[in-house]
């Protein structure tokens, strides 16, 4: 009798453990490759998180009973889980549940802080909409001596890792802090040499950006802005008339190929051949080379430059006016053999 009791006891036993590890330790993945992503937003409805966590899983039936058994469905989490091949569902519900993964968010070459709200945006939760109120909260940029025109220079590019569901404020915070930190002390000795601010210094850049695509052709250019500044002349930079246009128009999809002479006299706060010293803020967002190309200038007596048709990508630069309008006739002449008029 004893002894009947006894295996009976081993089989139960064996028939719970069986049962537990069906349900908790069994896999339940259903998808390609070595792990997958889960994004979860807390503000869906139950529905929906379930609906997104079931695509990824062989057996929601059991994946509901074991949420249940481990408190998850009242203690829902936003994030981007990372979810292993061949996970049960209790290493399923423990990776949701504990382990939120971050990500590298990665922006360059963005003409307006509304384009890196957008850029921004599609790599985390975030919409373009409380990331860009989040850029341009007017305490946040007053408190930290910025504007609005000028609150692109915060955001220097690169990759930076942040979690998927990282809030705007937070992280408009965190690019606050690598802009501190991209100022060292080195840069911000350098900023001081050449008589300019650090926000200064990343408006010249993003004019030194637009001129030109050479990394080693950059220096150069501005050390003929620095020239021009030190000789208080206006700075009579191009891609500051074509910025002037496009928002004039508030069309910035428009390519502008050729400045003409009309263009020059447009009414803008950003058209350098009407205003005296740098624009108030940056026409585009300058990646570090540039920075680093108007900090370590190349000291040179040029002060005008044009582009060289022959040498595409590069410029002709020049000492006195004479030798300007020489070089400006070629390229002129070479723009119209090759009908680009505007």
């Amino acid at each position: 009798m004893k002894k009947a009791i006894l295996i009976s006891i081993t089989i139960a036993s064996i028939i719970l453990l069986f049962g537990y590890y069906n349900l908790m330790h069994r896999d339940n993945t259903n998808f390609k490759g070595d792990s997958t992503f889960i994004y979860i937003n807390s503000s869906d409805s139950i529905v929906s998180i379930l609906d997104t966590i079931n695509k990824k899983i062989k057996s929601p039936k059991t994946f509901l009973k074991a949420a249940k058994r481990m408190d998850y469905i009242e203690n829902i989490k936003s994030g981007r889980f990372n979810i292993l091949k061949g996970a049960g569902n209790k290493e399923i519900i423990n990776s949701l549940k504990f382990n939120n993964t971050p990500l590298t968010v990665t922006f360059n070459n963005q003409e307006r802080i509304h384009d890196l709200a957008g850029r921004v945006s599609k790599q985390i939760l975030a919409d373009s909409v409380s990331l860009l109120n989040a850029f341009l909260e007017k305490s946040f940029l007053e408190d930290n001596g910025f504007n609005e025109m000028n609150s692109m220079s915060i955001y220097i590019p690169n990759s930076y890792e942040f979690f998927w569901n990282v809030e705007p404020n937070n992280f408009r915070n965190r690019m606050l802090e690598e802009y501190n930190d991209f100022w060292n002390e080195d840069r911000a000795k350098k900023a001081k040499s050449i008589d300019l601010s650090k926000k200064e210094v990343i408006v010249l850049a993003s004019i030194v950006q637009k001129e030109s695509i050479k990394l080693d052709e950059r220096p150069i250019i501005a050390g003929v802005y620095l020239n021009r500044l030190r000789k208080k002349m206006r700075l009579q930079a191009d891609p500051t008339v074509i910025y002037s246009i496009k928002s004039y128009y508030n069309n910035f999809d428009t390519i502008i190929r050729r400045v003409l002479y009309r263009d020059l006299k447009l009414e803008s706060p950003y058209n350098t051949y009407k205003i005296k010293g740098l624009p108030p803020g940056p026409i585009s967002m300058p990646d570090i080379s540039s920075i680093d190309a108007v900090l370590n200038s190349r000291s040179h007596d040029y002060i005008f430059f044009v582009a060289d048709p022959y040498n595409p990508g590069y410029h002709l630069f020049a000492s006195t006016l004479r030798q300007h309008n020489k070089n400006r006739r070629v390229y002129t002449r070479w723009l119209n053999s090759k009908k680009i008029y505007r």
